[in-house]
Parts: structure tokens; sequence; C-alpha cells
């Protein structure tokens, strides 16, 4: 992977920039909270105090319980250092009726340096932009047509049996070092499912004639989510072309998908009152690729991955869609597709149908059936005490049904920091499981 040394691409997550917004917001806040007046200490500061506290329990509150965007909390931490960006808003806006007219522009930026070490605190919990040139990516990274990027037709390169396609492929001179990254429209023509455009990148060798059918990785995202964040945080452009270059060229195509059609939407991934959208990932998507590409028809070379909420959807394809899947890599997923407990689940999607549920749902699945022809791996952070344990009795229960299963345990928690080489660190057993390479 290119690393540049410009400031883009200068660490927010490590180093001396979230120390020094650390520093700086801690002295910030102390300026805030000092002052000679009796009547600071006695009213204006403890009010501020109790402001930001309400304030920060009911965005909580009105998240957890309320709102419900999500099947788990909040976590501790960030909403920690929510209530620190929101006391320094409080006690900025105290202080600046206090102060003369010159000094309010100083109490602003101090609350604006408390707010963004909240903001950098929080993004170092979740890893979700360790660079700026990452939160610009989708931006900044050059998009080709999907017409221009797919080219016409060509001649396929034939792999004799038992070969992989590294074992006869020849680079072509002129071959382009980088692949292209397209974004298109996946229409939901069976399914109804109105989602976001997704992105299709297509590594060098696509472009060679003869044409290498290569495996295709249907990708997705988190909930909240979309497909961008594979593209901004996941940084997938750069990571695909690194793998490029270690095998000239060669590498899976990748289509990054929208399984919820909205930012905060939750629609389990499957076909309920929430919308059909098992359906329109394990028709709706393939039919398209196979429309507009020319890549490796069989299951086996077709694998289904994505994290958290997006790898709970990739064991439930894995297991409901087997002769669409041969492969799974289910990054940081839950035990169940949730809308917080199995009989709100239940209730809200499928009319209280406890057994349509089950006809569905991963673990009920695979208590029931075999998949001795389903290659899959389970990533998970080590530091992960909620998905850890879930993502564990998932894989122990694929390898009971008969799945050639891997178990697999990174560093870090529930954030991009293990999201991040949960793909990449197994695009080489991807390969392998595909035919790619050896």
């Amino acid at each position: 992977m290119q690393i540049s040394a410009g400031p883009l691409d200068w660490s927010l997550v490590s180093g001396w920039i979230p120390v020094a917004l650390l520093a700086v917001g801690l002295c910030a806040l102390a300026v805030l909270l000092f002052s000679r007046r009796r009547t600071w200490w006695t009213r204006w500061a403890p009010a501020a105090v109790l402001l930001a506290a309400a304030a920060t329990w009911l965005l909580r509150t009105a998240v957890d319980d309320w709102w419900q965007p999500f099947p788990d909390p909040l976590p501790t931490g960030v909403v920690t250092w929510a209530g620190i960006a929101v006391l320094g808003v409080c006690l900025a806006a105290f202080r600046i009726p206090l102060l003369r007219p010159r000094h309010w522009a100083g109490a602003v930026l101090a609350g604006l340096l408390v707010v963004l070490l909240g903001a950098s605190e929080i993004n170092r919990h979740f890893d979700q932009y360790p660079t700026a040139r990452s939160a610009l990516n989708s931006w900044l990274t050059k998009t080709t047509s999907i017409t221009e990027a797919t080219g016409r037709t060509e001649p396929v390169l034939r792999v004799p049996a038992g070969k992989t396609v590294a074992d006869v492929w020849r680079p072509p001179a002129g071959m382009a070092e980088r692949g292209t990254l397209s974004k298109s429209s996946v229409p939901g023509v069976r399914s109804g499912f109105h989602a976001r455009g997704a992105y299709v990148y297509l590594p060098p060798a696509y472009r060679a004639t003869p044409r290498p059918l290569l495996p295709v990785v249907v990708l997705m995202a988190g909930q909240p989510g979309s497909p961008d964040d594979w593209i901004n945080s996941g940084r997938l452009v750069d990571m695909m072309n690194a793998f490029a270059r270690e095998h000239r060229g060669l590498a899976p195509v990748v289509v990054v998908v929208d399984p919820l059609g909205s930012q905060f939407a939750n629609t389990l991934c499957l076909d309920s009152r929430l919308g059909d959208v098992q359906t329109y990932l394990a028709t709706d998507v393939p039919d398209w690729i196979r429309s507009h590409l020319q890549v490796a028809p069989a299951r086996t070379s077709w694998v289904i991955s994505g994290i958290s909420f997006g790898g709970t959807c990739s064991i439930q394809l894995g297991v409901n869609a087997p002769r669409v899947y041969g492969v799974v890599n289910d990054i940081s997923g839950q035990e169940a597709p949730t809308l917080g407990s199995r009989q709100k689940t239940v209730d809200k999607a499928f009319g209280g149908d406890t057994a349509a549920f089950t006809a569905v749902n991963p673990l009920d699945v695979m208590a029931r059936q075999r998949f001795p022809d389903t290659k899959a791996a389970f990533v998970a952070g080590s530091g992960d005490s909620t998905y850890r344990p879930q993502q564990r009795k998932v894989y122990e229960a694929a390898v009971k049904a008969g799945m050639r299963a891997e178990w697999v345990l990174l560093p870090g928690g529930h954030s991009w920091q293990v999201w991040r080489p949960g793909l990449e660190r197994r695009l080489p057993w991807i390969s392998r499981e595909t035919g790619l390479t050896r």
C-alpha cells in the first residue's frame, strides 16, 4: 500500500495529532471552568455542568430507548466523550455573558476546542477516520463510469482443471498498475428494494485480453453505514490495488452494496415486513453482476462479506442462499439479526410469527441443515467483549453444520481497527478458496 507523508495522511488516531488535541482540549476545558468570580462557582458553573449532564442523558436516552436506530446501546466511552463536548458548549455559553465583548471569541474558540477533543476521542474509539484522507476518500478517489471500466466483452482466459487463475495468467504488456473504481445503481428488480448506489472495484487484470474470470466479493458496511464507508474508512481501493500489485494485477472483483436503504435503517438483511433485502442480495445483486461483468460463475468463486451488521448479513446469505455464495467472510457479526431483542424482531419484522424468523435465522438454520460445501471465516476483535462471544457462538455452530470454518482473532475492538484487516488479511485466504491463487 502506498504511503504518503502529506498532511492528509497524518494519523488522526495515533501519534502527535490526537495527543495534541487531547492536551489542547483539556486545557480549553480548564480555561472555561476557571473563574475568580464567586457567583461562577456557586451558580453558573454548577448550572453548566448540570445542563451538560442532563443533555447527555437525554441524548443517550433518545438514541438507546426512544429512537433505537442500533440494536446495541451506545458505548459508554462514546457517551462520555460526547458529554465532555456538550460540557464545553455549555460552559462557553454560560461564560460569554459574563465576559467583555473582546473576550467572546476566546470563549467560543475554547468551546470549539473541547468539541474537537470529544470528536477526536470518539473517532479514535471507532477508528473511523484514521487520516484526513480517509474522511475525504469518496471525493479524492477518481471514479470511472461502469461502462468505461468494464469495456467490451472479451475472450475468456481458459483455466485447466486443477489449476488456478494465477497458474496460467500472463500479464500483458502495458497493463495498468491500478484498478478502477466505479459507482452504479443496482436496482431491486425482483425485490423492489431501493438501495443506494454501489461501488465496483475492478483490478488491472480485468481489462486484459483474454480476460481472466475473477472471483467476486460482495461487500457490505455496518449499521449505521453506507457503501461509502468501505471507500473512506475501509480504504478499499488502496487495499485492493496493493494486493493486485503483489499478484501481477490479479485480485478479486469487489462490489460494495447497500443492504440498508438509508444511513440508520435496519432491514435485518431478510425478507420481512421491513423489505425483501435477502432477495435483493441473493437475486438482484448477482443478476446485475452477471449482466454487467465477466466474472467467475461458480458459487465457489462468490464471496459474501461485511462488518458488524454486514457480517451478520454475510452468514445469513451463506446459509439462506448457499447456491449463490460458497464463501463467507463474517467480520464482527452478531449471533442473530436483531432489532434489539428476539421478541421485538419477531413482532416488528414478522408480525409475531416466530416460525418465520426461525426459518431464516442463521443459528436455527445451521442447527437443522449441513453445509459441507461452504467455506467460512469468522473474524472478531480480541477486545470486543460484546460481539466476540456472539461471533464465537456462530463459528461453533458453523463447524457443527459441517462448514469448513476458520476462527480469526485480531487485536482491537468493534471498530475499523479490526474491520480493515478483517478483509485485508483474509484476501490471501479468499483468493485461495476461490481458485484465484494457490
